[in-house]
């Protein structure tokens, strides 16, 4: 499942989370690649130590971890640390796939979706699409800043070069509860459904508390750490 989901309404909030970014400073971005994504990856990645960088990344997490739709989508048991990075000048990420554990003892955690939230408006700059490889189709994304896409950490995944101006985006990796994406589309089916018989009907309603029984009890099944 590929999922665009609004994060940051608030214009004024984005303009102020540009200002902090542009404070940071800056590295080359291949640091915080794997072996093989390093050979492709040309960007920079902002330093988020000291007092600046790690406010800025608990204001980012909440945004991220927050979201209502984010939380039904994707069932998170844990969120990596963050990156932000910062493309431009024909830089870009090639074709890779993101590796499927990262970090290392109690922090270690395997990766079921992998998520970039837009911090630039797409007129901002030319380029920088997110394309997504999945089985029998290939999806280009360049959302409006403040959004989230979602998308499985097992697809094959590329960030075209930036042709002009400055692309800024978040990155980071949930482990979830559900480890299987098609249980995890379903409970997401289910809970829009729930959310919507919701308005329409008691939350004491037989229809609703069945429905409230079926997805505690597939939690129950398909949960694991």
């Amino acid at each position: 499942m590929i999922l665009t989901v609004r994060a940051i309404e608030d214009t004024a909030a984005l303009d102020a989370l540009a200002t902090r970014i542009d404070r940071l400073e800056w590295r080359d971005g291949g640091a915080t690649a794997g072996a093989t994504a390093k050979a492709v990856k040309r960007n920079l990645q902002a330093v988020l130590s000291g007092r600046e960088g790690e406010a800025l990344h608990g204001d980012l997490m909440r945004i991220v971890a927050d979201n209502a739709v984010v939380k039904a989508a994707a069932q998170p048991h844990r969120f990596s640390r963050l990156l932000v990075s910062r493309t431009e000048g024909e830089g870009h990420y090639g074709a890779h796939v993101d590796n499927a554990l990262m970090g290392k003892g109690e922090d270690r955690m395997r990766t079921d979706i992998s998520f970039t939230l837009f911090l630039t408006p797409p007129a901002e700059y030319e380029g920088g699409e997110l394309v997504i490889h999945a089985a029998g189709m290939t999806q280009w994304v360049k959302p409006q800043a403040g959004e989230i896409v979602l998308y499985p950490s097992s697809s094959i995944h590329e960030v075209r070069p930036v042709t002009s101006g400055c692309r800024i985006a978040c990155v980071g990796w949930i482990e979830s509860w559900i480890a299987d994406q098609c249980q995890r589309e379903m409970l997401f089916d289910l809970e829009n459904l729930r959310v919507s018989l919701r308005t329409q009907m008691s939350r004491q309603s037989a229809e609703l508390l069945t429905l409230d029984k079926t997805i505690a009890n597939l939690m129950r099944m398909w949960g694991r750490r």
